[in-house]
């Protein structure tokens, strides 16, 4: 006899490795004034941001107007500076921008983007910087700011600091066994519980249900319950012509399940051409589409003309298609011909 501990479940569990890191936005308010051509190059030309905080780190952005260098007098240039003393380097990643408040309908307030450069991502070290010696010309920026009408812009820094990678335990998910509602419905349809409807096709009786119907298809709904609803017998009973009764019992069937019945393989073809004409009667794309396909599987020399003719009739190109090729090979076309003149 097994041990209790022998009928145990194995227990499970899980867990995830995730980026510690911490996202932040500091926008640096800026006088278009500053873009004066005779604004200081070099060190003597610096304007920082107050300094503030992201990952648990002090950052400030230095904007130069003239350049930051004598190579780069006449541009703009702007940096993400570490503004504190690190042990180990510390990674982020961080996008420059500058934008202007613009004004849409009803004066609502919004941010464009007037110039801008890809993320970038670096280690940074105690008290360094990284970012654009040439971000932009600063005549580019000046003809932006005065075509606008604008007397100042904002730096923007979109910052996000990596700080390594933490593990996360993860919640167990709870086994979620498949959909039965198709077996549901399915039993429903076979056991006539509720049934407000009876198709009467080909001399046999077929109870169903009008709001399931009604859903799976307006042209049923249309067609057929209208019709019952409008002027039928109090017992509900619609007479159906045009489909053959094991055809209309496989298109029940696929409108409460979604699926097909078996089907002899004597009776498949016969079956399958009928219920293609009644699918496509009703309005049941889906179920056109399946009997398409499995006609192009089963092909032969017998029927092959007769596939062809309610392909060109039902629009199906890909059945017309397969009977073609079908017929193209010489063996297959003679077979049919032969048939042909029996």
């Amino acid at each position: 006899m097994p041990s209790a501990s022998g009928r145990r479940k194995p227990s499970r569990s899980a867990s995830a490795i995730v980026a510690d890191k911490e996202r932040g936005r500091h926008e640096l308010m800026v006088d278009a004034g500053t873009l004066d051509a005779a604004a200081p190059a070099g060190a003597g030309g610096l304007l920082a941001s107050s300094p503030f905080t992201v990952g648990g780190h002090r950052w400030r952005v230095r904007y130069y107007p003239n350049g930051d260098c004598t190579a780069s007098k006449g541009w703009v240039s702007i940096y993400l500076f570490l503004d504190e003393d690190v042990a180990e380097p510390v990674r982020a990643r961080f996008r420059l921008s500058i934008v202007s408040e613009a004004r849409a309908l009803f004066f609502v307030k919004f941010k464009e983007e007037l110039l801008s450069h890809p993320e970038v991502q670096h280690d940074f070290t105690s008290r360094t910087s990284w970012g654009y010696s040439k971000f932009c010309q600063n005549k580019v920026l000046a003809s932006l700011v005065r075509h606008r009408g604008l007397d100042r812009f904002s730096i923007r820094c979109d910052i996000v600091v990596l700080n390594g990678f933490r593990t996360e335990e993860e919640a167990p998910s709870a086994a979620v066994p498949p959909s039965d509602l198709h077996k549901h419905l399915g039993d429903l349809l076979q056991s006539g519980r509720g049934a407000d409807v009876v198709f009467e096709v080909g001399g046999e009786a077929f109870a169903a249900h009008r709001c399931v119907l009604a859903a799976r298809s307006p042209v049923i709904s249309a067609e057929l319950l209208g019709a019952a609803g409008g002027g039928a017998p109090a017992a509900g009973v619609v007479r159906v012509d045009g489909v053959e009764p094991r055809a209309f019992k496989a298109l029940l069937r696929y409108a409460y399940t979604d699926a097909l019945p078996e089907m002899d393989k004597e009776e498949e073809d016969a079956i399958l051409r009928n219920l293609l004409v009644a699918a496509d009667r009703y309005g049941l794309p889906r179920l056109k589409t399946i009997c398409e396909d499995r006609l192009c599987m089963i092909l032969d020399v017998a029927t092959v003309e007769i596939v062809l003719a309610l392909a060109e009739q039902h629009h199906c190109g890909r059945l017309k298609e397969a009977c073609l090729q079908f017929l193209a090979a010489p063996a297959n076309l003679r077979a049919v011909m032969s048939a042909r003149g029996k």
